[in-house]
């Protein structure tokens, strides 16, 4: 069901038994487990699909493992369990993540338990070996039953030095053990939402819709077009994260604060020397203050992150100046000869963690679980389920204790779940790529690099894509390793909308570094060829991409003049 069909089955049926408002991965997952069961349901996003902090995550799948010292034991099994799932149900994006953790003391740290049962809000001191064998070996003994990658293991200071010679030589010892990252998270995000409308039609779903209240009740506005049309759920599911308490106010349910989130700023650098410097881990760290940071090769390139600074407007979160000199001075304490220009930075990205409110001093200590609140209804509004917390990591497990409680409510029971459910091209994943690459570039006619660019973005799910693209002549963009047939698809069937969501959201060109201006206008002729935007529509949707691009990632095309000219409509 495409757009159009959407709203003109919303115009002639108002009613739906639940509404769920956010189409972050958690709205995705409760979305999902509510359509599986056969129930009435609807998703509406504000913006585009996982456009908020569910596009600006650490990249990380984990357990957590500085949760233990907060005492979140449950939370991290559950995210162990969950980390675990993602790696067999999601494979093309969830790989495992050997992580190596610098030791520069030996007994530090053994009080900040203590301080935290004691509810004392100091800030925690630097972990030493200790407690950072204690936290690694419940770790180990979380996943002992299912074991799936190595247990952890620890080397002096000579071996660590000879493993990454370009470390903080004053390191006394390292420990590595074994999380996973996801390549692309929007993307998983997004193949959950269509796997759901593909086998569930009845289930709808709208990005760039917002919902409100009214006199009358509630209402969804199409934000493209101003369109406005009752809506009449049985339930509401808020699940827009950082954006709760807005969202609770908008369609005029009464409840108190819930969220109290914080903003964590990333950078991708293109640097070969960090590049080579990682060897292929990612390394957890503690900067001079306490917070812990990470840096991993993401994509051909490092990330770096984050910070964690409190914020009471989601709308305005953006990677600020000195959030990237901390970033960068936090790297030069882990690696201090390797220096990073300010033309290295590529891209730089910041999102709200949705964490429930909180008047800890030290925003690490903040709780990281997720729960539900039920607002009760109003004579205006229906009941309205509230997910509080939470973290990538356990989005099912999230999604499916909201279904629970919404299928409770409405009477209803749980006839399936999702535990072992694969998703998008995850699904009849090869035991040998390599072998699967080779027969899709051999069947289709593409070069075997193509087959393999093919194969990382999309799993298995590239088959089907391929079939089309080589119905034509395969035509790669300028300088990049994306076909206009390939675009074309994604425009067609992914719900694009924008020109930030084809490049920040559809595929990594922007978070790579890859976009250029020649680039970009031929994605704009795609998306304006398949929209029918005129040169007016495609200039103003242009101008607004730069801008975003310029304001929330720092990225610049200072050479650039917003015209029509058709020969390098970016740059004059």
């Amino acid at each position: 069901m495409n757009r159009t069909e959407t709203l003109a089955a919303l115009r002639g049926r108002p009613d739906v038994a639940v509404l769920v408002i956010g189409g972050g991965i958690n709205g995705i997952s409760v979305f999902r487990e509510l359509a599986l069961q056969g129930v009435d349901v609807m998703l509406a996003e504000k913006g585009d699909y996982c456009s908020g902090a569910s596009a600006a995550l650490s990249r990380m799948v984990h357990g957590g493992l500085r949760y233990l010292e907060n005492g979140e034991f449950k939370l991290v099994r559950e995210s162990l369990v969950e980390r675990d799932r993602l790696l067999k149900n999601a494979p093309h994006y969830v790989a495992p993540l050997p992580t190596t953790v610098p030791i520069f003391d030996i007994f530090s740290g053994i009080a900040n338990g203590a301080v935290r049962f004691l509810g004392l809000t100091r800030r925690p001191s630097r972990r030493g070996a200790f407690v950072i064998k204690a936290g690694l070996t419940l770790y180990d003994r979380f996943t002992a039953s299912r074991r799936l990658m190595p247990a952890h293991r620890f080397r002096g200071r000579t071996e660590t030095l000879k493993t990454w010679p370009a470390i903080n030589p004053a390191i006394r010892s390292s420990a590595t053990y074994y999380d996973a990252w996801v390549s692309r998270p929007e993307r998983l995000g997004l193949e959950m939402l269509l796997d759901t409308l593909t086998a569930h039609p009845s289930a709808r779903a709208l990005n760039y819709a917002t919902v409100a209240s009214d006199a009358s009740g509630l209402v969804l506005t199409d934000t493209l077009t101003g369109e406005t049309l009752p809506i009449r759920p049985q339930l509401v599911i808020n699940a827009t994260g950082g954006w709760i308490d807005l969202t609770n106010q908008a369609i005029g349910a009464p409840a108190p604060r819930m969220m109290g989130g914080t903003k964590g700023s990333h950078l991708i650098v293109d640097n070969p020397a960090l590049y080579q410097a990682l060897d292929g881990h990612m390394v957890y760290y503690e900067n001079e203050d306490g917070r812990i940071c990470i840096l991993f090769p993401y994509l051909g390139k490092v990330l770096i992150g984050s910070t964690d600074i409190r914020v009471d407007d989601p709308d305005s979160v953006r990677c600020e100046d000195d959030e990237r000199r901390y970033i960068l001075q936090s790297l030069s304490f882990v690696f201090p000869s390797i220096a990073i220009a300010d033309n290295e930075i590529v891209f730089q990205f910041s999102g709200v963690r949705p964490l429930p409110a909180s008047k800890d001093s030290f925003t690490g200590r903040i709780p990281r679980d997720h729960f539900c609140e039920f607002v009760e209804a109003t004579d205006a509004v229906p009941a309205t389920l509230c997910m509080i917390g939470g973290k990538w990591t356990t989005f099912r497990s999230f999604g499916a204790l909201a279904a629970d409680m919404a299928l409770e409510r409405l009477g209803l029971t749980r006839t399936i779940g999702t535990e072992d459910l694969a998703i998008g091209g995850g699904r009849a994943f090869p035991a040998n790529p390599a072998a699967w690459i080779a027969g899709l570039a051999r069947e289709h006619g593409l070069s075997p690099d193509y087959a393999q660019h093919l194969f990382e973005r999309y799993g298995t799910s590239a088959e089907a894509l391929a079939a089309d693209i080589a119905k034509d002549p395969v035509e790669m963009l300028p300088g990049s390793d994306y076909s206009a047939g390939e675009i074309a698809a994604i425009v067609e069937r992914e719900q694009v909308e924008t020109l930030a969501d084809l490049f920040l959201r559809r595929t990594t060109i922007a978070i790579s570094g890859g976009l250029t201006p020649d680039l970009i206008d031929a994605g704009l002729a795609i998306l304006a060829e398949q929209k029918g935007w005129d040169a007016e529509r495609s200039a103003g949707e242009r101008s607004d991409f730069l801008g975003l691009l310029a304001s929330q990632h720092g990225v610049h095309f200072p050479d650039c003049a917003h015209t029509n000219d058709k020969r390098s409509a970016l740059c004059a």
